[in-house]
C-alpha cells in the first residue's frame, strides 16, 4: 500500500521522501510558495528552526510569524500511537505546512523529509528562486526501526580532511542517519590528538606512507566536528581499536607491546598487541580514554576488540603471569579481562561500551553489563556473534560483513575479489543485519565504509552511493517493503540532487559497470 500510495501522489514530479515513510496519504490541494515564507516554532526549536532557515535563505526572503498566521509551523506535541522519540508527522494542506513531533529530534527528521520535496537544485544548496513553486498536499507519519543507525568511516587506515568529514555528516542526516561511528585509530595511522601522550600523533599518524595517510584531528577539531554534528542530531561514536589494530600506537610507544618491539606498519593486522599483563599497559589506556571521553560527549565508546591473534600473548611473561594471577584460563580470557577492565572503568563514565563480535564467539566469560556487541564477520562466523550476544544479554548492532562494509565494490578492484563484491540488489534483498522481526536487544543497525587497500576521499562516494540508500532504508524503514526495482526506480530519481551535491555516484549494478563507474 503505501509504495503504490507514495508513487501515484509524487513519483511524476520526482518528489520521493527516502527512506520511505511509514505512512504515506494524498490530501487535497496543494501549498503554493509566494515571494516570502514566514516560519513559527517555540523558542526550544529555534535551533531546528536556523537549520531549516539556513537552507532556504537563499532561495526566499523569510520572516517569522505566528503559528497560526505562519506559512510553516514547526512545533513539538504528543503524536498518537506513541511512535517514539524520533516520530514525525508532515502536513501539508492549502493554507500551511505544519511538521509535527515528539522532540526535537523528530522535528529535525520532518524537516528532512519536506526539504525532499523541495526542488533538486535547492536540496542540494542552490540559489535558485522558490517563488511560485507549489508541493502537493500530503500527510506523512514517520518513525524509524531502529534507535541506532549509523555509517562507520575509517579514518584510521586513509585520513580525511575534516571538511570531507562534515561533507558525510550532511548526508547522514539527508539520510536520517543518527550514529556517525569513528574509526581513528588503526595500524596504518593514530588519527586522534592525546595531549598526554603527544608520540601519538607526532609519531603514530606518520608511520604509513601512502597517498592521504598521513595526518591527525587536533582537539579543537574534533570538538568542532562534534559540534556540527550534534546540529545534525548525529552523535559521534568515537573508536579506539584495543588490543589489536594498534601497530600505529606501538611504534610511537614500543614499551606498551609485549617485548617492546615496535611493529611494521600493516593494512590488515599482526600479533603484536598492547601487553594485557603489564599495568602500565592499563594506566596508559586508561589515561588515553579519559581524553577521549572528554572530547566525545557521546554515552558510547567503542573500543574494538576485533582480530587480535594470541601468538605473543602466548609466549610473553608479563601475560602468562596475568593469566595465572587473575586465575584465567588462557590467552583468549586475557583478552576478555583486558576488555572487562576497560568496560568497568568506563561504567564509572556512565559510558557504554561497544566490541566487534570477536569477544563473543566464545560465550564462557562473563563481561560486564554495560557491553555491547557489534555484529560483523558474517563470513566466518555467520550469526554466531548475533545468537551468543542474545543470548548473554548484551545488545547488538547489526553491521554484517555480508553486505553492508561498501568497501566492498560491485566488481572487482585491488585486492577486493569477485567473492567480496556486491551490487545494490543483494544488499537489499540478501543483508543479513536486516532483521525482519529483531530480538529486542538489537539496538540498531550500522553500515561502514573501510579504507584498506587505499581507498582514498575521491573513491568514497563511488562506493557509497547509490547502495548506501538500501541500508539506509533497512535502517528507518519500518512499512512494507517496495520491490526491488520499484525501490531503485525510486533511488534513480534521486541522482539529480546527489549530482547537484557534487556527489561522485557509482555503479548500483554489476550490469551497470562501465568506463564511467571506474574504481579507481
Amino acid at each position: 500500500m503505501i509504495g503504490s500510495l507514495f508513487f501515484s501522489s509524487f513519483a511524476i514530479q520526482g518528489q520521493t521522501i527516502l527512506p520511505t515513510p511509514f505512512k504515506v496519504e494524498k490530501t487535497a490541494g496543494s501549498f503554493r510558495i509566494g515571494n516570502k515564507l514566514t516560519i513559527a516554532c517555540a523558542s526550544q526549536q529555534q535551533e531546528e528552526a536556523n537549520y531549516l532557515i539556513q537552507r532556504l535563505q537563499n532561495n526566499v526572503r523569510i520572516e517569522k510569524a505566528n503559528e497560526r498566521k505562519a506559512d510553516i509551523h514547526l512545533q513539538v506535541a504528543a503524536l498518537p500511537n506513541n511512535l517514539g522519540d524520533e516520530a514525525y508527522q508532515l502536513l501539508v494542506s492549502g493554507k500551511q505546512i505544519k511538521v509535527t513531533a515528539n522532540t526535537s529530534t523528530g522535528l529535525f527528521y520532518g524537516i528532512q523529509s519536506l526539504l525532499q520535496l523541495l526542488p533538486k537544485e535547492i536540496q542540494a544548496g542552490k540559489s535558485i528562486t522558490l517563488a511560485g513553486y507549489r508541493i502537493p498536499g500530503i500527510k506523512v507519519t514517520d518513525s524509524p526501526k531502529y534507535a541506532w543507525r549509523s555509517f562507520m568511516l575509517d579514518s584510521g587506515r586513509q585520513y580525511q580532511r575534516p571538511e570531507f568529514i562534515k561533507r558525510y555528516l550532511d548526508h547522514m542526516a539527508m539520510l536520517k542517519m543518527n550514529v556517525f561511528h569513528w574509526h581513528l585509530t588503526e595500524g596504518q595511522g593514530w588519527r586522534v590528538e592525546i595531549k598526554k601522550y603527544p608520540k601519538l600523533t607526532v609519531i603514530g599518524s606518520k608511520v604509513a606512507e601512502g597517498k592521504e595517510q598521513q595526518g591527525f584531528y587536533t582537539q579543537e577539531e574534533i570538538k568542532d566536528i562534534v559540534a556540527y554534528a550534534r546540529k545534525l542530531h548525529i552523535t559521534v561514536v568515537p573508536e579506539i581499536d584495543v588490543p589489536g589494530h594498534s601497530e600505529a600506537a606501538l611504534t610511537a610507544y614500543p614499551e606498551l607491546s609485549c617485548f617492546g618491539e615496535a611493529p611494521k606498519t600493516v593494512m590488515g593486522f599482526s600479533d603484536v598487541l598492547y601487553c594485557g599483563g603489564r599495568e602500565e599497559t592499563y594506566t596508559f589506556l586508561k589515561n588515553v580514554l579519559d581524553e577521549v571521553c572528554e572530547l566525545f560527549p557521546s554515552s558510547y565508546i567503542h573500543l574494538g576488540g576485533d582480530e587480535a591473534p594470541k601468538g605473543k600473548w602466548n609466549k610473553c611473561p608479563d601475560c602468562q603471569g596475568k593469566i595465572e594471577e587473575e586465575g584465567l584460563k588462557n590467552s583468549h580470557e586475557l583478552q576478555m579481562y583486558f576488555s572487562s577492565r576497560l568496560a568497568n572503568y568506563m561504567k564509572t563514565k556512565n559510558k557504554k561500551v561497544i566490541f566487534w563480535g570477536d569477544v563473543i564467539y566464545q560465550d564462557d566469560f562473563k563481561l560486564p553489563d554495560n557491553v555491547i556487541v557489534h555484529w560483523w564477520n558474517w563470513r566466518g562466523h555467520k550469526d554466531l556473534a548475533l545468537k551468543n550476544a542474545i543470548r548473554n544479554g548484551h545488545q547488538v548492532i547489526a553491521n554484517t560483513n555480508y553486505y553492508s562494509y561498501l568497501n566492498f565494490p560491485v566488481s572487482p578492484w585491488s585486492n577486493y575479489f569477485a567473492d567480496r563484491t556486491f551490487d545494490m540488489r543483494t544488499v537489499y534483498e540478501n543483508n543479513p543485519s536486516d532483521i525482519k522481526e529483531p530480538d529486542s536487544l538489537v539496538l540498531g543497525m550500522g553500515c561502514a565504509l573501510w579504507t584498506d587497500w587505499y581507498v582514498c576521499e575521491h573513491m568514497v562516494d563511488r562506493r557509497v552511493f547509490p547502495r548506501i540508500f538500501a541500508l539506509a532504508e533497512q535502517m528507518w524503514s519500518r512499512g512494507e517493503r517496495m520491490p526491488f526495482d520499484a525501490f531503485y526506480r525510486v533511488v534513480k530519481e534521486k541522482y539529480p540532487v546527489l549530482r547537484e551535491k557534487g556527489i561522485d555516484i557509482g555503479p548500483g549494478m554489476k550490469d551497470e559497470i562501465e568506463a564511467d563507474f571506474s574504481w579507481e
